[in-house]
């Protein structure tokens, strides 16, 4: 499969999570070619901050491998990481990350700050940007449009 595949299959997730009124954002890992984990959103149902989908996406992953060293792994994310993300990716060790969508309000992967490339931590992660970048950004537009629209029609 290619970047855009992989991709797609993000945004499956990232669409799982619109269905359930979540900000629309999926995360899958790969590694020698196999998706080993995909996730999306869940702050809203869990009531929790920490349920991006990356996270989700890490501990699912570390568990299928049973280890918390993803060397080998990539990440494909549907919007850039924020830095709690970011963290996140850079200690489990994941090798490489491909983002959809650029965040400009909180993303960690050169938007707001570059936690990828701006730091000495003791992993550095490739990091691609741009793929399905249109089909990425279309579903968190509509997402934010539905959101608004729901809220014209409470008043």
């Amino acid at each position: 499969m290619n970047k855009e595949c992989y991709m797609k299959k993000a945004l499956i997730e990232a669409k799982k999570a619109f269905d359930k009124d979540e900000v629309p954002i999926g995360a899958i890992i790969v590694k020698d070619g196999e998706i080993i984990a995909k996730a999306h959103n869940c702050k809203e149902i869990k009531k929790d901050t920490t349920m991006h989908a990356e996270l989700i996406a890490i501990k699912k992953a570390s568990k299928k491998l049973n280890s918390w060293r993803l060397t080998d792994c990539e990440m494909y994310t549907t919007l850039e990481p924020c830095p709690m993300c970011a963290g996140a990716i850079i200690n489990s060790r994941i090798k490489k990350v491909y983002i959809g969508a650029k965040d400009e309000k909180s993303g960690a992967a050169g938007s707001v700050l570059n936690l990828f490339k701006d730091y000495k931590f003791n992993h550095l992660v490739e990091v691609e940007q741009g793929i399905l970048e249109e089909d990425c950004k279309k579903i968190l537009q509509d997402f934010f449009k539905y959101l608004r629209e729901m809220k014209k029609q409470e008043k």
